[in-house]
Order: C-alpha cells, then structure tokens, then sequence
C-alpha cells in the first residue's frame, strides 16, 4: 500500500497510543464487511441504494415489526439476500486484524452494528452484536432458538417446530429496542473507560455507536477514526485516517507487532 507522508505519519502515531493503551475498544459497522465484498447497506451498489421496492413501499416500513407482522416473507427476502450474500465469502484482514488484537491488551472488545457474524468467524471472542444477528433465528411466540450457517433449506417462511408459530432472524428491525443481553453487556462495557477507542466502517449515526467516542473524546482518551468517507464524528477525533478497513488496520497491526 503506498501512503502518503502525512498517512504514515498518522499510522506511526496510532501505532505509538496502541503501546500506551492497555483497554482497547472497536467500533465497527458495514465499511468493514465491504472489504470482504459484501455490499454496504446504503450508497452505490448497496443492498438498499434504492428508498423504495418494486411496490413504492420504504426498505424501513419493509424491515420493520410493523412489516413483518404485515408481511413476513418481504422480510425473509429481504434480510435473506444479506445472508445470501455472506456465503462464501471469507472475513477480510480487517477482521482477522481485530481478532488478533484481542490478545494483545488486558481489556478488548467488539461494538458492531453488522449482523454477518464475521468478527466471530474470524476468532473475535469479545463481541457485542448490537442489531444481533443473521445466523440466529428467533420465535415470535416461545422460547425456540436455533442457529444456522445459511438459509440454504429453510423454508420461505419458516415455522416453529415447536408451537409452529413464525420464526424470524435476531435482528434488530426498525422501530425496535435493542435486545435486552446486548444492551445489558453494553452498559457494563462501557461504563468502564477504554483506554483507546476506534471506529471503523460506520457512519456512526446512531447515539450508541457515536456516544463511546464522544464520551473518550471528552477525556481526552485517544479516538480514531478509519473510514473514507467523513462521517458524524469525524471533526471530534483525534485521529482520522481516510482509508478503507482492512488496508489501514493492516497498516497499523504490522507496524504494532514489529515494534514490540
């Protein structure tokens, strides 16, 4: 990768604040998944660049309780072309890159919106999956969970085998609260200062993504931001670094176990 002057720069500083910092915290979202090519969300080429479907009805309405509730299978369909596009395709470096800093600081851990499951894939033990995800299906009605690698074999609209009620992916839709595990480890998380944090991949739009930077930023803990696009917190960290995911986590991981 060829960097500018002032790139390396910035990567030798994050790399210097890394040996300082003995809790690390990664806040990740979709730009991260990218690099394994999986398409983002919004934007050019995302799975949701278009605001409407083929009936003029909003991707939010769609992917909401209120929409599955009113129609399941535009549900299924619709988080199923995530999942099918997660299929064999690999975690990128970015993600390997993050699962082997875990064993290299006394406290580290995952904050990530993405619901692929890849920080897992990858060997990340400490992750807080904030929207849940993909692989883990839920019924409406008992307490019947299961877990599955692909949809390959489900039925359009699966039915609980135990009380045949409908069963739905554990993910957060739109208009819903944040599962109540997740949000109990990320109180505890967080409520105790990281040394350090990153964001990666995120546009950090929502208030429990963007809080843990402002609160580091606030008390001059180290913040930086790896993404190539400006994004809501970008004029509050310390560092920003305008590159994709996997190439600057790459960047940074070499020069930190080379300097060790």
């Amino acid at each position: 990768m060829s960097l500018t002057a002032e790139m390396e720069q910035l990567i030798d500083e994050v790399v210097g604040l890394l040996h300082k910092s003995r809790s690390v915290l990664v806040i990740t979202g979709a730009g991260l998944s990218a690099d394994s090519g999986l398409p983002t969300y919004r934007g050019s080429g995302g799975l949701y660049q278009n605001d409407l479907d083929e009936h003029g009805i909003s991707i939010e309405d769609i992917l909401s309780s209120e929409g599955f509730c009113r129609d399941p299978s535009s549900v299924w369909r619709h988080i199923g072309q995530v999942e099918h596009s997660c299929r064999d395709v690999k975690p990128s470096r970015g993600h390997s890159v993050i699962a082997a800093m875990e064993h290299s600081f006394e406290r580290f851990w995952v904050l990530t919106q993405n619901v692929d499951g890849f920080h897992q894939r990858a060997g990340s033990r400490n992750v807080i999956s904030i929207h849940g995800s993909i692989h883990n299906l839920r019924c409406i009605s008992c307490d019947y969970r299961a877990t599955v690698e692909s949809y390959a074999g489900l039925d359009p609209v699966p039915h609980c085998p135990l009380c045949d009620h409908l069963i739905r992916p554990d993910v957060v839709l739109f208009g819903e609260r944040l599962n109540e595990e997740a949000i109990d480890l990320y109180d505890r998380e967080m409520d105790q200062p990281f040394d350090m944090v990153f964001t990666v991949g995120t546009s950090s739009l929502f208030t429990y993504i963007r809080n843990p930077v402002m609160d580091a930023a606030l008390f001059d803990r180290p913040t930086v931001e790896i993404n190539p696009e400006r994004t809501e917190i970008s004029d509050i960290v310390q560092i920003r670094l305008p590159l994709r995911a996997a190439e600057a986590l790459d960047e940074i991981w070499s020069r930190f176990t080379c300097a060790k």
